[in-house]
């Protein structure tokens, strides 16, 4: 769970902003939308592929 301290001079944007960024950096966004609707066994299968291509290729870069 991503939690923030608002301090005593700080803006409610600037709070929201951190908030925002913190959440974004806990993977929390990708976890909600792959959870929204029912994936179909082929879409799932599809998306593991996917992203084995995309480790195999981040690990042969180098």
């Amino acid at each position: 769970m991503t939690q923030i301290i608002v301090g005593q001079n700080e803006g409610i944007e600037s709070a929201l902003r951190r908030f925002k960024r913190q959440v974004s950096k806990a993977g929390i966004f990708p976890d909600l939308k792959k959870n929204r609707h029912f994936e179909t066994p082929v879409q799932k299968r599809k998306r593991k592929e996917i992203a084995m291509h995309k480790q195999r290729k981040r690990r042969f870069r180098t």
